[in-house]
């Protein structure tokens, strides 16, 4: 490839990057100096106190975005993927499974992930709210449809999910190009009528304003965090566009359009003090009020189209590294395998959000329930970044410390600032992780436990096998395939059909599918095949959490070590487990109810793994937890 075509395809990922990743982040200015000076936080809009908050935003983007995010944050990825699931998976495969750490850091991760849902529910709740909210400041008149007409825009913009982004993606970078050009330009006009503004780039005012204001800075700072929501998303998408043009993305358009925007609202309000009720729509005076409107409500869209596209892609990781049960995945684009809809996610996510928009009602009062669901997970990443520079880098103790001390200890600040919001709307958002990690922990915990049942009454194979052709079974054409979990013995489907049948296939296949806590399997190592004798065989099927499950692929694949498959001639044996709750050791009831509601209602392993219906015999199994 020539340097030109690298140079072209490196701009190009640079500008979908802009389109995709900083949607969130860059429409943070629509609400964030509003709500810091919101007359409920108690803070006064002074020269000194608009300075100190500036230089806050400012220094936030700089230490967080650009120095935590950006520059390290960013190094720490699993197979090119990011992303707080794709770090807790990193985080466990470099601690060892004995490890005192590897439980709590999986909480820890299963937590963070569980925030980023909350998170996920409020940005196209407050996003496309506050976006609406501009038509207010062109005439009061239209304060009643301001939430009916967010509920419009939401519907609709759930509602065309189910046909993926490749179609409207393309519109999606110019538009945020324009956006931010649009931040960068109102900005800049304000900074040259108040350039006295520009003296919020010295930190200085920022560490005033915080010794000097005690309690009201500290409870500003929950505010302040509004800024920089977003942060995760950019590390979370990193697999689809990689490093460099997520940093480009960064430091070229959307960090400077962002600092030029804060430091232009803030020159606004020191000229102009009244315009504190909505700084961000009176930058420019009443006849930018409409077109601004059509443009931030494009470009709010896009930041939750963004973040309902993260949800997808996250839920579709836990699913395969065993925190939810199986759920129906659509795939909305035959060249893109990470465009996928998940129609279940997709409806009840529009519930919570639309519950969210009527309950709360307006972005000032949404923004109280955002910053902690945000904050909280930085801090997960904060900790699971540590691990990984101790355990996967191997670097020394001192130089791990140093790398993410400072970075823990502004977390803990935010996480503390943000945790005052609590009974103001920011129990939402924990309210929706904790029934969510409930969940996720539930299915975990209930899949060892049927795992350990299996187990226990296992047979092991090889022994069964060498017993069985001492004096073997009737044998009748064609190949049947025995779905076997990773510790089983002799699969329940063999026996029953051995009980009930009493004939045994001339060809049969054991076939196991281990989940790996990466990304990506090499399609060289997908496959691997084991000689039993008697014309059995062990066939182990390896995918990462981001490879999408597809047996008859894999099987294919299988004629490269001899073995091949005609699919009509070939029938695959499934069992249906039916969980039974006991008594006993396991887990409370109520969870074993829980767990036992979720198995009854997953999607089935034939659909998972792509296995043609009309080839699939299913038999019934029990077992107890």
């Amino acid at each position: 490839m020539t340097s030109e075509h690298k140079k072209s395809g490196l701009a190009g990922m640079t500008l979908a990057a802009v389109g995709i990743v900083y949607g969130d982040i860059g429409t943070s200015p629509l609400y964030t100096l509003k709500t810091v000076f919101d007359p409920a936080h108690g803070l006064m809009l002074s020269p000194e106190n608009l300075l100190g908050i500036v230089s806050l935003i400012f220094w936030g983007l700089t230490l967080i975005v650009s120095l935590k995010y950006v520059t390290l944050v960013l190094r720490a990825d699993n197979r090119g993927e990011g992303g707080i699931m794709a770090l807790m998976a990193l985080v466990l495969s470099s601690v060892s499974r004995l490890s005192r750490w590897h439980f709590p850091l999986m909480v820890i991760g299963v937590f963070g992930a569980t925030l980023f849902y909350g998170d996920s529910v409020i940005t196209p709740a407050i996003s496309v709210l506050s976006a609406i909210e501009g038509l207010e400041v062109a005439t009061p008149a239209f304060s009643p449809y301001v939430v009916p007409l967010t509920i419009v825009v939401l519907v609709a913009l759930y509602s065309v999910q189910s046909h993926g982004t490749a179609g409207i993606g393309r519109y999606f970078a110019p538009i945020m190009v324009l956006w931010f050009a649009a931040l960068a330009g109102m900005g800049v006009v304000n900074i040259i009528k108040s350039p006295a503004i520009l003296a919020a780039l010295n930190p200085l005012h920022a560490a005033t304003f915080l010794m000097n204001n005690g309690f009201v800075a500290f409870v500003a700072l929950g505010a302040v965090v509004l800024a920089l929501t977003g942060a995760e998303a950019l590390y979370a998408d990193m697999g689809h566009f990689g490093k460099k043009p997520i940093r480009l993305a960064w430091f070229l358009i959307a960090f400077p359009a962002l600092a030029l925007n804060y430091l232009g609202q803030g020159g606004l309000l020191l000229a102009h003090p009244e315009a504190v009720t909505n700084p961000f729509y009176q930058q420019l005076g009443a006849w930018s009020v409409y077109p601004l409107v059509i443009l931030s409500t494009m470009a709010t869209v896009i930041a939750s189209q963004a973040t309902i596209s993260g949800t997808f892609s996250m839920t579709k990781q836990a699913i395969a590294l065993g925190f939810l049960p199986r759920m129906r995945v659509r795939h909305t684009s035959e060249s893109e395998i990470g465009q996928i809809y998940i129609p279940a996610v997709n409806w009840l996510q529009l519930a919570v959000v639309l519950l969210a928009v009527i309950g709360f009602g307006s972005s000032e009062n949404l923004a109280a329930a955002y910053g902690i669901a945000v904050t909280a997970t930085m801090l997960s990443t904060t900790i699971l970044t540590f691990f990984v520079i101790r355990y996967r880098w191997k670097m020394n103790l001192a130089l791990c410390w140093a790398a993410t001390g400072f970075f823990l200890i502004i977390d803990v600040n935010l996480v503390s600032a943000t945790a005052l919001k609590l009974f103001h709307g920011g129990w939402f958002p924990l309210l929706l992780g904790s029934i969510l990690f409930i969940v996720m922990l539930t299915w975990k915990r209930g899949r060892q436990l049927v795992f350990q049942n299996l187990e226990k009454h296992a047979i092991p194979l090889d022994d069964f096998l060498s017993s069985l052709f001492i004096a073997p079974p009737l044998r009748v054409p064609g190949t049947a395939i025995f779905l076997r979990g990773e510790t089983d013995g002799v699969p329940h489907a063999l026996l029953h059909n051995l009980l009930h049948n009493k004939v045994l296939h001339e060809r049969v296949i054991f076939l196991t599918v281990f989940m790996h806590e990466e990304p990506w399997v090499a399609p060289s190592e997908r496959v691997r095949v084991v000689d039993l004798g008697h014309q059995c065989y062990q066939v182990n099927v390896h995918y990462g959490f981001k490879d999408e499950p597809d047996i008859p692929s894999a099987l294919a694949q299988c004629a490269q070590q001899g073995l091949d498959f005609e699919m009509m001639e070939t029938s695959f044996f499934i069992a249906r487990q039916t969980i039974i709750s006991t008594p006993g050791a396991g887990m409370m009831p109520w969870r074993e109810h829980l767990f036992v509601t979720m198995s009854r209602n997953a999607r089935t392993a034939a659909d998972y793994y792509q296995i043609p219906s009309n080839r699939v015999i299913e038999l019934g199994t029990q077992v107890e937890i």
